[in-house]
């Protein structure tokens, strides 16, 4: 068993940062995390073209800014060197390949205690400390949705984290799901490489172009949020026209209300609607089922696909391993 004041779990930006900032303070922690490196969703599951889609300001972690040489908007590698920069100058040092499969709180003794298992050996570690960081974030597990006859596809069917560029799609009928930003990137890279590419939009999305979400993030300093949602959906409207004639529509709330409400991000537009409207992407309804290499749709069309790529997101691990116990009166606990 080892005992530290901090136990951060998770060594993406947000424990990185966290653990930053605890050094700089002589506080002790322990990092732990589940691959093998730190970042690894930037490092291993990022594909080539990504870029971050804020303004740089937003985007550098504390207590060290981004070179004066980065561009406004950070490329993949330049952001990993700058993580790779960020590790060693404070000196963060993670436990990796360590799974954690419970996190609890003692009342008695006032800890939290973390099991971990060690994936190298199997053996199961101990970690006690005062005080929990959890920054496993938001993308922790890749999700592929469940749909009828997915297993009787013949192609190749890959999570973006799979994917890295369009260049082996050249001439192939790709079906990219999920409409996110990731989604419309990698559907933008599949058609600049020559794929004949169709892109699943199930609900509606708010469209804006970076300079509009800069605007944007620093008008919510000074206005109240509605205000500005209101100029972002008119400066959409003004820049990207009517949406529905490409078979897109827009939410009737606002795109930084949706971000605070539920989570979801406006697109970040750096080409892709442009190849929507030349009718270089496709666009498509819902997935109704899928049969052979045929994907059928709710509206009853249906389209012949050599690949699918889902741009589905992730679900979190959280609610598996941390465990919140319930005291009641006569001293018995649960957790839940």
């Amino acid at each position: 068993m080892q005992e530290q004041p901090v136990i951060i779990i998770g060594a993406g930006p947000s424990g990185l940062a966290t653990a930053a900032s605890l050094n700089l303070h002589s506080i002790p922690y322990i990092l732990l995390e589940r691959e093998d490196c730190f970042a690894s969703l930037w490092k291993k599951n990022a594909y080539d073209r990504l870029h971050l889609h804020l303004h740089k300001q937003f985007c550098q972690l504390p207590h060290l800014p981004f070179p004066h040489s980065y561009p406004r908007f950070i490329s993949k590698q330049q952001f990993v060197s700058y993580l790779d920069d960020y590790v060693s100058h404070f000196k963060i040092t993670p436990l990796y390949c360590r799974c954690v499969e419970l996190a609890l709180f003692d009342e008695i003794t006032k800890e939290w205690i973390v099991k971990v298992r060690k994936l190298s050996s199997g053996e199961v570690e101990e970690f006690r400390g005062r005080f929990l960081v959890v920054a496993s974030g938001e993308a922790t597990d890749p999700y592929t949705p469940e749909i009828e006859g997915l297993k009787s596809f013949p192609g190749d069917v890959l999570h973006s984290t799979q994917f890295k560029n369009g260049k082996a799609f050249r001439d192939k009928n790709v079906l990219v799901v999920g409409s996110g930003n990731s989604g419309m990137e990698i559907a933008m890279d599949l058609a600049n490489h020559g794929a004949k590419t169709s892109i699943v939009v199930r609900s509606p999305v708010h469209i804006l172009s970076r300079e509009m979400v800069y605007l944007g993030l620093n008008l919510l300093k000074y206005i109240p949020l509605n205000m500005v949602d209101w100029l972002m959906v008119m400066l959409s409207k003004l820049v990207y026209r009517e949406l529905s004639k490409y078979g897109l529509s827009r939410p009737k709330e606002g795109p930084f209300f949706m971000k605070v409400a539920n989570g979801k991000y406006p697109v970040l537009d750096v080409g892709t609607y442009s190849k929507i409207k030349s009718r270089e992407i496709q666009v498509l309804p819902a997935i109704s089922s899928v049969k052979g290499n045929e994907v059928v749709f709710e509206n009853a069309e249906s389209h012949a696909f050599d690949t699918i790529v889902f741009c589905t997101g992730f679900k979190r691990s959280t609610h598996i391993w941390l465990k919140v116990l319930v005291l009641f009166r006569d001293r018995e606990m649960i957790t839940c």
